[in-house]
């Protein structure tokens, strides 16, 4: 008898000893406030910043991240809707910081920043999950950038070429062409083993749509994945929305390839993450942005890179947008992000208004890794190019306030006023390394100082086709190697001079 009664006394001792109570286990808080997608939360002693947390309401589970984490609150912004919250609700902590689905079943959707479809289609089916937040690889994982990413446009090409792993800010006033660029680099990036992920954050659902359209029209939805926080929704989708689209592009840079990332625009989550840090009642600072808005933008950004071999070889190309207001460059947010990134595509009303598209300015747009990111035949026929056009808008300034001016000046005004007309580029004509260096390489040799102005996108594309019908492999070897040997030089000189003898309107430059 003695010893069953031993035997139950150990056994409710080890019992105890082992007991951990489920409060204990999920960590439990309660609603104590709720309004405008803030919850204030009593409890959740072991809260982790950026947490997920799950509300239990009447109408089922909800989601939050905790943000503020004070000393007997905790400040959460809920992710969604958030009416069906009310206080006195149970809150309980799920041990783990936000995360996304990530992997190859994200390419060809329309996902909202936590992975859901938005396209109409099946769930997103995936057994991966990437977190939001992650620090960015170190120096000694990184490479240095020298593999360009074509955009297809001529102008950004030859004077602010990007390469893999580089971040090149997108910068102009609304509705001149932003995303124009960042869609027809996508568009580009076919059959050049490049994923994309197009991050929508605060647009119309309806101008979105259009862009996807285009998109499976170009053929490009093969290899891109859009993240849409539309206009709608509450300012937590917005704010995270960018780091989702980063984490989903970090699973292929993970895997060695190359990724494309468009953000389009980090003006509206700036103002998303405003909001929702006032509503945490976090101190405003300049602007009424709270003090760390600049960490929001630089944690994303730095997360664009180019690994090396030992790590897999992969990149993360980063095109951030932000809208000025009135062309201010200048502006708190603007100079934020222009700080960060490795240069910026200025894009000017002016020559937008003017027919210049795209508006891209040679004076303010600069890239900071330079030539490194061009193949060698584009560095060899566009390195004066920028020179030239900035040239020939410091002279037709003058030159508008002069009748009398030297040959040497009319050559250089003649020729930047033809260059002007060579970067003018409809949307969704994206041009090739070889159509591109064919072209400058006209313009560069002289030979078209004799084409009249208003004729050269005329003589430019008929001039195209006849090189392609009689020098096809020349071009093939630009694409192919990178490279322009002076033995091509030689007959992409001769075939250009055959064509302008087939052409009747050039002009006496006597």
């Amino acid at each position: 008898m003695s010893n069953t009664k031993d035997f139950i006394v150990e056994q409710l001792k080890t019992q105890i000893a082992n007991y951990k109570s489920e409060a204990e286990e999920k960590n439990f808080g309660r609603v104590i406030e709720i309004g405008d997608g803030i919850a204030r939360v009593s409890g959740l002693s072991e809260v982790m910043m950026s947490e997920m947390l799950e509300f239990k309401t009447d109408e089922g589970s909800v989601y939050g991240v905790a943000l503020n984490l004070e000393e007997d609150s905790v400040g959460v912004v809920i992710l969604g809707e958030y009416n069906a919250i009310k206080e006195g609700d149970e809150v309980i902590s799920q041990k783990r910081i936000l995360q996304v689905p990530v992997g190859e079943n994200i390419i060809g959707r329309v996902v909202d920043p936590l992975g859901k479809a938005k396209d109409g289609k099946e769930d997103i089916r995936t057994d991966k999950f990437y977190p939001i937040e992650k620090v960015a690889p170190g120096v000694i994982t990184r490479q240095s950038v020298n593999q360009p990413l074509q955009t297809g446009i001529k102008a950004i090409d030859s004077m602010v070429p990007i390469g893999r792993g580089q971040r090149e800010l997108i910068i102009g006033d609304r509705q001149i062409g932003k995303t124009a660029i960042a869609i027809d680099t996508i568009i580009n990036q076919k059959g050049k083993n490049v994923k994309c992920i197009y991050v929508a954050i605060g647009q119309k659902e309806s101008k979105v749509a259009n862009i996807v359209a285009k998109l499976e029209e170009a053929g490009a939805m093969d290899y891109t994945a859009v993240v849409l926080a539309g206009a709608s929704d509450t300012a937590s989708l917005l704010y995270i929305a960018p780091y989702a689209g980063c984490a989903m592009a970090e699973y292929f840079l993970d895997k060695g390839e190359d990724v494309l990332i468009v953000y389009d625009d980090l003006s509206k989550h700036a103002v998303a993450y405003r909001e929702m840090s006032l509503l945490l009642r976090r101190p405003p600072g300049r602007e009424a942005y709270p003090g760390d808005v600049f960490y929001l933008h630089s944690r994303l950004l730095e997360r664009a890179c180019r690994l090396n071999q030992d790590y897999g070889g992969g990149s993360i190309t980063a095109l951030p947008i932000i809208e000025t207001q009135a062309g201010d460059v200048s502006a708190y947010i603007p100079t934020n992000v222009i700080s960060i990134t490795d240069g910026q595509i200025y894009l000017d009303p002016d020559m937008f208004n003017k027919g210049n598209r795209p508006a891209v300015d040679a004076g303010i747009s600069v890239s900071r890794v330079g030539s490194s990111a061009q193949t060698k035949a584009m560095k060899k026929v566009a390195s004066k190019i920028k020179l030239e056009i900035a040239q020939y808008r410091e002279l037709a300034a003058f030159a508008q306030f002069s009748s009398d001016l030297d040959k040497d000046t009319k050559a250089k005004l003649n020729r930047g006023a033809r260059l002007v007309e060579l970067f003018k580029q409809t949307q969704y004509s994206a041009m090739s390394v070889s159509d591109q260096v064919f072209v400058f390489f006209s313009a560069i040799k002289g030979l078209l100082d004799d084409v009249p102005v208003e004729k050269i996108s005329l003589f430019e594309k008929d001039m195209l086709a006849y090189l392609h019908d009689q020098i096809s492999d020349v071009a093939e070897s630009i694409d192919k190697t990178g490279k322009l040997e002076e033995a091509e030089e030689e007959k992409i000189k001769k075939a250009i001079m055959d064509f302008k003898d087939t052409v009747d309107y050039l002009v006496s430059l006597e």
